[in-house]
């Protein structure tokens, strides 16, 4: 799994979370370092940010489909019309920030286990 959010906070909270769940786990403050982590890692599932600084989740996903990876993305945001993108990016969850973790985990879950 392959967490991308530029709030320190989040991700850590995301990554100890997830770990817990049994889930092998890479964290990322942004796109650029999502696509370098991923010279190394494939995650079956990214949870990931709309709203960053460096690189954004839009272009990350354009960078992710321009390589073809076919990846399962939960999208993870504040961002307005969060629905309508996740339609755009064909997302196969949404969850808005803010989140409870306890609805969270299992909407990730279901992703990952359909990945």
């Amino acid at each position: 799994m392959l967490v991308v959010d530029d709030d320190p906070d989040i991700r850590e909270l995301l990554f100890t979370a997830l770990e817990d769940e049994g889930f092998e786990c890479v964290p990322a403050a942004n796109g650029q370092e999502a696509l370098a982590a991923m010279r190394t890692f494939h995650p079956d599932v990214i949870v990931l940010d709309l709203m960053m600084p460096v690189m954004d989740g839009w272009q990350f996903v354009k960078e992710l489909r321009a390589r073809e990876e076919d990846i399962p993305l939960v999208l993870l945001s504040a961002a307005r019309d969060l629905k309508v993108h996740a339609k755009t990016l064909a997302a196969a969850e949404v969850i808005e920030k803010p989140f409870d973790l306890s609805e969270l985990l299992p909407k990730i879950a279901r992703v990952a286990s359909a990945a």
